[in-house]
């Protein structure tokens, strides 16, 4: 009776977990360990007649779940072990909804004996496409074995490669009877538990489920000035802590009602945060808590900056390379009439027009927009009669300062120059005698087109 009452309740739970999350499918692949050592004694009975017990009772208590399909892949069942076959394993029963699975599961696995080797990396890489292409689900692995890999395989490399991949989350690994001192050659595979009689065994196997299947939710509050969630519209990218695996990307969104949406992430891994605003914010080694709602708090207090033509407008749109002030670092290439978004602080701006125009000290403040305006260039054509060399000055009377070199390879070039006062020195490249260098004095005017003639 007590038996009775404590699946019931764990039926009870379970449903209402995989309830709230009734628009996701939970997609659990039993990977079910039938080598030769599980004819080995454990207390009262073998392992194999123990392992078909429990699962049986605990793949009855599954058929009733909702949004729950099952599937058994095995190992180590179909050649002698004296063969050594390390390729011995097979999608036993295709993914189907619980309701119809549990049943084909429980009586496969009354069948099966004992025969093979355990060629667990092999298994793992192949269970790869077992999970049929499907939306919104969750892909999730259960491995029970008696044995570590013995087929010169690294299930652990296969686990990280086929996890990174998205092909699944990180597995279960359920040890039936291990040495302890396995412990650390599973734990990089997946997240290990070990049984060590029929009682933990079932209690491990309901503990696995409802860790697997229980909704474990974060939200990520991007904090203004005031330590308000406001900011948002922001990509934001959560790597494996310490490594440059990426695990899910994201937009960051406040939903409609005005809260930071909701994300769902798997709760065994620890996380660096990058959200990529200009220049990125940065958060690592976050823990979240498992089956409950984390919240994970960053600085990213942001302003904007906008750059505007003053002046009729031509077709030349210059760029400017933005700086952190005093840094040398380029954080962004920004357009001239383009708006963007940076995190509050002061900025250089180096703008590419020619000459260049360097602006020091631009504050970027909470949520408002600074306008930055320069003068719109004017476009100057060059009329050659030939090809040669030459360049071209900012010319104020006492002093001249460079500002580029025309193309030898033209006879005619337009380039735009922001207004003022110049100067251009060139020679044909048929001239042989300095004293036929041109010079022609110009002015340029705000968005007004001229030609000057080099003759």
């Amino acid at each position: 009776m007590k038996v009775i009452k404590k699946y019931l309740f764990f039926i009870l739970l379970t449903s209402a977990t995989l309830n709230v999350r009734s628009q996701v499918t939970n997609r659990i692949l039993f990977i079910f360990d039938d080598s030769y050592s599980m004819y080995a004694p454990w207390n009262s009975n073998i392992k194999i007649e123990v392992a078909k017990k429990v699962m049986g009772e605990f793949l009855d208590s599954l058929k009733n779940l909702p949004d729950l399909e099952l599937a058994l892949r095995c190992y180590g069942h179909t050649t002698f072990f004296k063969e050594r076959n390390c390729k011995d394993t097979k999608l036993e029963v295709p993914f189907a909804d619980a309701s119809i699975n549990s049943l084909k599961i429980k009586q496969r696995i009354q069948k099966l004996e004992p025969m093979g080797t355990t060629p667990i990396a092999y298994s793992l890489g192949e269970c790869a496409a077992d999970f049929t292409t499907k939306a919104n689900c969750r892909n999730i692995v259960i491995l029970i074995t008696d044995g570590i890999e013995e087929c010169n395989g690294y299930p652990c490399a296969v686990s990280a490669e086929l996890q990174k991949k998205g092909i699944f989350l990180r597995p279960f690994v359920i040890g039936v009877g291990l040495d302890a001192k396995f412990a650390d050659v599973f734990a990089c595979m997946g997240k290990f538990y070990d049984v060590s009689n029929e009682a933990n065994f079932k209690d491990v196997l309901k503990l696995v489920l409802t860790e697997a299947i229980t909704q474990t939710t974060v939200q990520v509050d991007l904090l203004d000035i005031l330590k308000k969630p406001t900011e948002t519209d922001v990509d934001m990218t959560f790597y494996e802590a310490g490594t440059s695996n990426i695990k899910y990307n994201y937009l960051h969104t406040i939903n409609h009602r005005g809260n930071p949406d909701t994300l769902v992430l798997d709760p065994d891994l620890k996380y660096d945060l990058v959200v990529h605003t200009i220049p990125v914010q940065e958060k690592k080694n976050i823990s979240i808590v498992k089956g409950k709602h984390n919240i994970i708090k960053l600085d990213a207090p942001q302003g904007y900056l906008k750059l505007d033509l003053d002046g009729t407008i031509n077709k030349y749109y210059p760029t400017t390379l933005v700086r952190k002030g005093g840094e040398l670092q380029t954080l962004n290439v920004q357009d001239f009439g383009k708006l963007e978004k940076y995190i509050i602080g002061k900025y250089d701006l180096e703008v590419l027009t020619l000459p260049r125009i360097n602006i020091k000290d631009v504050e970027i403040k909470q949520s408002t927009t600074n306008s930055i305006k320069i003068p719109t260039s004017g476009n100057i054509l060059f009329s050659k009669q030939g090809t040669g060399y030459g360049s071209i000055y900012v010319d104020d009377g006492k002093t001249v300062i460079w500002v580029c070199n025309l193309n030898p390879t033209l006879q005619s070039e337009i380039i735009y120059l922001q207004p003022g006062k110049y100067k251009v020195v060139f020679r044909y490249e048929f001239a042989k005698e300095t004293i036929k260098t041109i010079e022609r004095n110009f002015e340029v005017k705000s968005g007004i087109a001229q030609t000057v003639r080099l003759l």
